[in-house]
């Protein structure tokens, strides 16, 4: 139960920290997860401080995966507890289904980009008939792209 507390708070401070990075000290969404899962997998491969094997193998994992959160761009998602509700998600999300994804590519990648769909979704689910900017943009980019591939 501890651990499943831990790796949920790695979740939940590396979406928020890469965010962070992103939009605040202007680095740019790679550079911004980069940065924080070279330091995590650096930082526990070199010194494990005595910690659970579970947890060494684990922390870096879901730290990358929340760090794909922390890319959104602050024009879908500006709200730093949103950044955060979504690592949990994502993190309840790949510890649930990384034996689904096993022998899969991506399943950080996908697992992030569910966690985000479902944060962006909330506010359509609660409003009737309203459109929230971070869904009418995601719907433009949608359609955007579509004129785009059928020329």
């Amino acid at each position: 139960m501890l651990n499943l507390l831990i790796l949920i708070g790695v979740g939940f401070m590396g979406a928020i920290i890469t965010f962070y990075i992103n939009e605040e000290l202007k680095q740019g969404p790679v550079r911004s997860s980069a940065m924080l899962s070279l330091s995590v997998g650096l930082l526990l491969r070199f010194s494990n401080f005595g910690i659970d094997p579970y947890l060494i193998k684990n922390i870096p994992l879901v730290c990358i995966g929340s760090s794909f959160i922390g890319m959104v761009s602050n024009r879908l998602i500006r709200n730093y507890w949103l950044i955060g509700v979504a690592g949990i998600l994502f993190c309840i999300i790949f510890l649930n289904a990384s034996k689904f994804f096993q022998g899969y590519g991506g399943a950080l990648g996908a697992s992030a980009c569910i966690s985000i769909l479902a944060i962006l979704s909330i506010p359509v689910i609660t409003k009737k008939h309203r459109l929230t900017n971070g869904f009418a943009f995601l719907r433009k980019s949608v359609f955007l792209s579509r004129n785009r591939k059928g020329r």
